[in-house]
């Protein structure tokens, strides 16, 4: 039973105040499109064309040995793996989201071999909870800075997808040459650029490819260098990137760690040079380096010979094509790996030097925006984190909290 304690915050129990409802079993949900999002126990794992709930609500982790905590604005499904939280008061979801976050409901655990959390456990929990009215600006606070980090991260999706559509359009459907063979001027390019591209195509072991062009691999414009690093000679805060900190499918790495930890060899790479996951290439972990560090020896550093060819090197690494490729190409059953000599015989239309240099020179400042961002978000949730548990607490007091918010956004 709750009570009251002084400043109108009540003293309660998680079974007071709220249910953990049991997620549903789903077969043939897709993993990256749909009209409404599915969870599971480690947070998002695809779509599907229906849903379990209404949203908004917050998402809980019932099984294994991470159970992460979720808050989704629209309906969505919930798998068996998970729980979807059902407020048994007047709560806010939002605020309900991180508060479930500071008491680390997630890493409750029954005893069990398989790591739980059960409704049992989490019910006897304790937690204050303030007026909503207060639970409802904690959870502006906190959600500011989580809506700028999430639009960060939608801008960056975007950027990257303008990247992707030129290079896609110079270099693989090469739609200036088909305008300029059909005696037309290509679309979006200045005269300059479009004098770049020759007005006729010529065959080749790959097809048709642009006049003066020619086939050649990856390895002639890009190398591996193979900068290995005792872990006794990592300094300290050294940012460490391995193959969980890189997302799939896309070139934005804003994860990382520091090496203060690591006790084994790594290899050395820099700001702006591409990480390429070579173990289980099918998981496409290709990335652009935000920043100088090191990273697991299950990543291959790549950088272009001459810093012209800087752009069609990361978009061709990070190809599908490539991905491709390289899982057909890669050794071992269950932990199948790929190489460099695999990614350096891949074969593609070689233009002229100053074609490459045009691209690098629209794709750097995109990447530069994207890593912009990335600085920006971590800076975000760094304050947020700090400010989470002071709020949730009654540490800090919402006008305070307001204040520092508003001098950073």
């Amino acid at each position: 039973m709750s009570t009251t304690t002084n400043g109108n915050w009540r003293d309660s129990t998680w079974g007071d105040e709220i249910s953990l409802e049991y997620g549903k079993a789903l077969r043939g949900y897709d993993p990256e499109h749909g009209k409404y999002r599915v969870f599971g126990s480690n947070g998002p794992i695809g779509w599907h064309s229906e849903y379990l709930t209404t949203g908004p609500g917050v998402i809980l982790g019932r099984k294994g040995a991470y159970r992460g905590v979720e808050y989704w604005r629209d309906p969505f499904w919930v798998i068996d793996t998970a729980y979807y939280v059902v407020p048994k008061t007047e709560l806010d979801l939002r605020w309900l989201y991180y508060a479930i976050k500071h008491y680390k409901l997630g890493e409750i655990d029954d005893g069990s071999p398989i790591p739980s959390t059960t409704r049992a456990a989490v019910y006897v929990k304790e937690l204050q909870v303030p007026p909503l009215r207060e639970q409802q600006a904690i959870a502006c606070i906190l959600g500011a800075l989580d809506d700028k980090i999430e639009l960060n991260r939608r801008r960056n999706r975007t950027l990257e997808a303008m990247a992707r559509a030129i290079f896609q359009s110079w270099f693989v459907d090469f739609d200036p040459v088909k305008a300029k063979a059909a005696g037309r001027t290509p679309p979006g390019l200045s005269p300059t650029l479009a004098a770049l591209f020759p007005d006729r195509f010529e065959d080749s072991p790959l097809g048709p490819i642009p006049a003066g062009w020619r086939v050649g691999n990856l390895g002639e414009v890009a190398e591996n260098p193979r900068r290995g690093i005792g872990a006794e000679a990592i300094k300290s805060g050294t940012p460490y990137i391995a193959l969980e900190h890189m997302p799939r499918r896309s070139i934005a790495l804003s994860d990382w760690t520091t090496a203060d930890a690591i006790e084994s060899n790594k290899f050395e790479f820099r700001r702006g040079e591409i990480l390429f996951g070579k173990l289980r290439p099918y998981f496409h972990k290709v990335g652009i380096a935000p920043v100088d560090g090191v990273c697991s020896t299950d990543i291959l550093v790549i950088v272009p010979k001459q810093p012209e060819w800087f752009g069609f090197c990361a978009e061709h690494f990070s190809s599908d094509a490539i991905i491709h490729h390289c899982d057909r190409a890669s050794t071992g059953t269950k932990m199948p790996r790929t190489n460099w000599n695999d990614l350096a015989r891949f074969e593609v239309a070689i233009p002229q030097r100053e074609v490459a240099e045009a691209f690098t020179k629209q794709f750097k400042p995109i990447i530069d925006r994207i890593h912009q961002g990335i600085q920006e978000s971590r800076t975000l949730a760094a304050l947020r984190d700090a400010l989470l548990p002071k709020l949730i607490s009654g540490e800090l007091r919402v006008p305070d909290a307001e204040r520092i918010v508003g001098r950073t956004l």
